[in-house]
């Protein structure tokens, strides 16, 4: 049976900013996704690695029951961090490594890169969670974000409904509501992000040109075109249902062509695994499309876009969103990717100091020996019971009667 894919990160250790410059060249390593030959077959789909099971919460126990519990290795705010949820964070980690480094690096590099994320795994386990906490405190309700990726991760699954989805996330082994929540706090985080880190990265044209100026090697390229995608699949419908899949592929392009955004069309549209990012492919330099496909769109210039080409797996739309040039590119043609490299620099070190701050206005302990893992603590976990919320505000932020006594103190202040 063909693996359900799941085509978003859960639990991301980092998650992606909410402000995102225009799309820009991927790595020149990785291959960018293969568009099939119009009237040829499409090739065959690969199964994507089945999703993480998200790390389930411990119940509440009975202090009294005598039953042993689940071991707690930090507490930020209201919220429990467990080992168990760290030993799969590391695993998760290790995986993540595994895939990111495909093809492009040694066996060396890549066991630094496993260690060095397996280190950091409870420092991230600590951001998140600090991050979901001040989503919430903002009031950042992501609920109508939540339903549309639902409903993309829906289509691009190609399944008829949402009792659907529910059924192939269970059948995994993942709880539907834990996956839900899931995509509740990528959203609420990356919304977090934008707001109050990214927001204030502010890039000049000066600043553009003098790294295009520093770097011009770096921009002497082979033709290439940039490429995004509306894709309407008509695998096993019926010659009715096509009929109306071709209607809904002329109103895509149609609402494109009178000024409406691809990539929002794209979104709502398209069945292809690229939709949530707008339809956005890659970079395609000559020989790496099928003939015809090349011959068309190495022909248009930037914004342009191809009829309705029907395919044998359906019907597709492109859109060329840059072309560029064999030789030295142009600062104008460069200038989305260098802003999107200088932003991504900076927001790096932006986000430790911002998780430094929201570190210093909340309750973060963590259990003896594991606070070099986790980036640093505000004193030393006990092993008490949680108890529930009893009281808030501080500077803004919950503050939650959690720890027990903290190292050094003699009572719980209120």
């Amino acid at each position: 049976m063909r693996k359900f894919s799941i085509l978003i990160a859960l639990f991301a250790a980092a998650p992606l900013a909410a402000q995102q410059p225009p799309p820009t060249p991927p790595d020149q390593t990785q291959k960018p996704p293969v568009l099939e030959n119009p009237g040829m077959a499409p090739a065959n789909d690969k199964e994507l690695p089945p999703p993480r099971k998200p790390a389930v919460k411990p119940k509440p126990v009975d202090p009294e029951g005598g039953k042993v519990v689940e071991e707690i290795i930090a507490r930020v705010n209201n919220e429990i961090i467990t080992r168990s949820e760290l030993d799969k964070a590391r695993a998760a980690a290790e995986d993540d490594a595994r895939q990111e480094c495909q093809g492009h690096c040694t066996p060396e590099q890549l066991q630094t890169d496993i260690e060095d994320r397996r280190k950091n795994a409870l420092r991230d386990l600590i951001d998140q969670s600090l991050l979901f906490q001040r989503g919430k405190d903002m009031d950042i309700n992501v609920e109508p974000e939540v339903i549309k990726r639902l409903d993309q991760i829906r289509i691009q699954n190609k399944l008829d409904s949402m009792e659907a989805l529910e059924k192939a996330v269970t059948s995994q082994g993942l709880n539907w509501e834990d996956f839900k929540d899931g995509i509740r706090k990528q959203l609420l985080t990356q919304r977090v992000i934008g707001s109050e880190v990214g927001s204030h990265i502010t890039i000049g044209n000066d600043e553009v040109q003098k790294y295009y100026d520093a770097h011009k090697t770096d921009f002497i390229r082979p033709e290439q075109v940039a490429l995004r995608s509306i894709e309407i699949n008509t695998q096993g419908k019926k010659p009715e249902e096509i009929a109306e899949l071709r209607k809904k592929a002329d109103t895509a392009l149609k609402r494109v062509q009178d000024g409406e955004d691809f990539g929002e069309i794209a979104k709502r549209f398209s069945d292809g695994s690229t939709a949530k990012q707008g339809g956005y492919l890659g970079i395609y330099k000559r020989g790496e499309l099928s003939k015809e496909l090349e011959d068309r769109v190495f022909a248009m210039k930037r914004n342009e876009l191809t009829p309705v080409i029907e395919t044998k797996q359906g019907f597709l739309i492109l859109q060329v969103l840059e072309h560029y040039d064999e030789g030295l590119q142009t600062v104008d043609k460069v200038k989305d990717e260098i802003m999107d490299k200088l932003y991504n620099e900076r927001l790096e070190p932006a986000m430790r100091e911002y998780l430094k701050t929201l570190r210093e206005q909340s309750y973060v302990t963590i259990k003896p020996g594991y606070q070099d893992l986790a980036g640093g603590g505000n004193s030393e976990i006990q092993e008490v019971t949680a108890t529930p919320e009893a009281t808030k505000s501080k500077k803004g932020r919950k503050k939650f009667l959690l720890f027990g006594k903290r190292s050094g103190d003699t009572s719980a202040k209120s």
